[in-house]
């Protein structure tokens, strides 16, 4: 990242009291952006968003529904950012089973009216949309998918999210293209696997659940043992996501205002069983993995894996961490985080690390 681009433009960030919405806060204070975020109240006692501190780095902190409208769109100007990234969603495959209706008003119209919203903000030159892997037609084969294959989705998040995107480029084809009354706004969408990493508690996640099993020395239950993911630490997507977001904002922009892939390189796939045993083993001797019987639970994809060839090629984006570094890493911040340690401190040193790397 090319932290003169970022120094002192407005950046809008939906989600930000979220994972990933709260590491790239704090990833984009350190590269001295001013950071706009809107979102809704952190849904867990322990959180990224207040045991890092993220709402001191805030230059605004809006909490609002994405699916409002009109306070969406007045947060936005008010802001007058260049660049937004929205990351705002029910992200939460199994939570898509229990409540269905909302997790597709959160995904797809919250997509929606950001679309809508931007419209009306004259300010705004790029626009990253975070979906996932999982917008695809998984056919359970071991090709990667890329940008081009075709898009499904068997459960309510998936669908939701493939859903999103399809929204996506039809505001990107009517409204903010060629021959539209707005062409200077680019807009992409950003497409990442599993990721992982320090101050993600959520509840139905593999990581969270070890890690909240190995703290109170408990056993932790894989409902899925051999299915496979392109597991990646969050910074490694978020660094894709800046980079696009940059590319957005050059002479070349409207070539990046697409879909982009951002996954580990196939050392990075591995099976949950794989990802539980290795956290297991960093974390020491009273962690313990058991296996759980599959047909107790409802359906989640077994195989999939992302091409990332466009973005190596054309964005010059790479991973930077291995699978070992990535769990590591995750170990490393727990553990910090139950000593005690300031965590902010920790999430800036980890970022300094990955950019080194």
């Amino acid at each position: 990242m090319n932290s003169e681009i970022w120094a002192e433009r407005s950046v809008f960030v939906t989600g930000h009291t979220g994972f990933k919405g709260g590491w790239l806060s704090l990833w984009l204070h350190h590269l001295r952006a001013q950071v706009h975020g809107y979102a809704l109240n952190p849904l867990i006692e322990s959180n990224l968003f207040e045991v890092a501190r993220v709402a001191e780095l805030l230059t605004t902190d809006t909490r609002a529904n994405v699916t409002d409208l009109e306070a969406l769109q007045s947060s936005l100007k008010r802001a007058q950012p260049e660049v937004v990234f929205h990351l705002a969603a029910q992200p939460l495959v199994r939570e898509s089973y229990r409540n269905p209706l909302s997790t597709l008003t959160t995904n797809v119209m919250g997509a929606t009216h950001l679309m809508e919203a931007i419209r009306n903000v004259e300010s705004v030159r790029a626009v990253v949309i975070i979906t996932t892997d999982k917008v695809y037609e998984n056919r359970e084969w071991v090709y990667p998918y890329r940008e081009t294959d075709t898009l499904g989705g068997h459960d309510p998040y998936s669908a939701s999210k493939a859903a999103a995107e399809i929204v996506v480029a039809s505001y990107r084809a009517s409204f903010f293209g060629k021959g539209t009354d707005k062409p200077l706004v680019h807009i992409a969408t950003a497409r990442a696997g599993n990721v992982i990493g320090g101050g993600d508690w959520s509840n139905d996640r593999l990581v969270p659940d070890c890690l909240r099993a190995f703290e109170k020395a408990e056993s932790v239950h894989l409902r899925y043992p051999h299915a496979v993911r392109p597991w990646q630490h969050v910074l490694e997507p978020l660094s894709g996501y800046l980079l696009l977001a940059e590319r957005l904002l050059g002479t070349d922009a409207s070539h990046y205002a697409s879909s982009w892939n951002f996954g580990p390189d196939a050392s990075g796939d591995a099976t949950v069983g794989e990802i539980a045993q290795g956290l297991a083993n960093l974390w020491g001797k009273s962690a313990r993995v058991e296996l759980a019987h599959e047909a107790e639970h409802p359906h989640e994809a077994g195989l999939l894996r992302l091409d990332i060839t466009r973005a190596r090629k054309e964005l010059g984006w790479r991973p930077r961490w291995v699978l070992n570094q990535t769990l590591q890493a995750t170990v490393e911040w727990h553990q910090a985080w139950i000593g005690g340690e300031d965590m902010s401190t920790k999430c800036l040193e980890q970022i300094r690390n990955y950019e080194d790397a």
